[in-house]
């Protein structure tokens, strides 16, 4: 995909690596949002980011305006996430060997609603048939309705999902913690599961 400069292309092996000074910034961005709220800091984010890099098969698949990156996402397999994440999935009855973790799809505000989601969708899912992959699965998320950081009017992305063919895992829950802003500590948040078959 290439539009007025605007490009996207899937990463992996050592070319992961430039990039993740560039991706840690936008994930501190970006999930600073509602609904991650998410207080981040530099040098965790690089350390975390490094150690996806290394994940055999891991992919990260960046979108590039003018050369500076807008936007990335991130796949690597189940079987190299961390037990968090990863058990909840082995514990449900789930083959972990033949998952992929579908991680952060981050992306500038000026730059959504120009089919970049999607295409980071498309790239992630061919890299995953492409090891072999029978399932994509990610975790989003859940917070209360009554939250008094929601931004009226916020709309989910429930809907876009839906449309890629996922579809929520009943009772497939992991808890991640993070700091959100305005928050002492670290505390646990509830992510639901999502998958499709690939």
């Amino acid at each position: 995909m290439a539009s007025d400069d605007l490009t996207v292309e899937a990463l992996t092996g050592v070319a992961i690596a430039p990039a993740i000074p560039a991706l840690a910034q936008l994930r501190i961005r970006v999930f600073a949002e509602w609904p991650y709220l998410y207080d981040g800091d530099l040098a965790y984010e690089e350390e975390y980011l490094s150690e996806f890099a290394a994940a055999p098969d891991a992919v990260l698949v960046v979108a590039r305006h003018e050369g500076r990156i807008v936007g990335a996402s991130t796949a690597s397999p189940m079987a190299a996430q961390a037990g968090e994440i990863r058990d909840p999935v082995a514990a449900a009855g789930f083959d972990t060997s033949a998952i992929s973790y579908f991680g952060e799809s981050v992306l500038l505000p000026e730059y959504r609603g120009q089919g970049l989601g999607h295409a980071f969708f498309d790239h992630r899912e061919a890299a995953a048939r492409a090891c072999g992959l029978k399932t994509a699965m990610f975790a989003a998320v859940i917070r209360p309705e009554d939250h008094p950081s929601k931004p009226q009017g916020y709309r989910p992305l429930d809907t876009f999902w839906r449309g890629r063919g996922y579809a929520p895992v009943k009772g497939l829950i992991c808890n991640l913690a993070w700091r959100d802003h305005g928050e002492d500590a670290e505390t646990p948040k509830p992510l639901q599961f999502w998958s499709r078959a690939l």
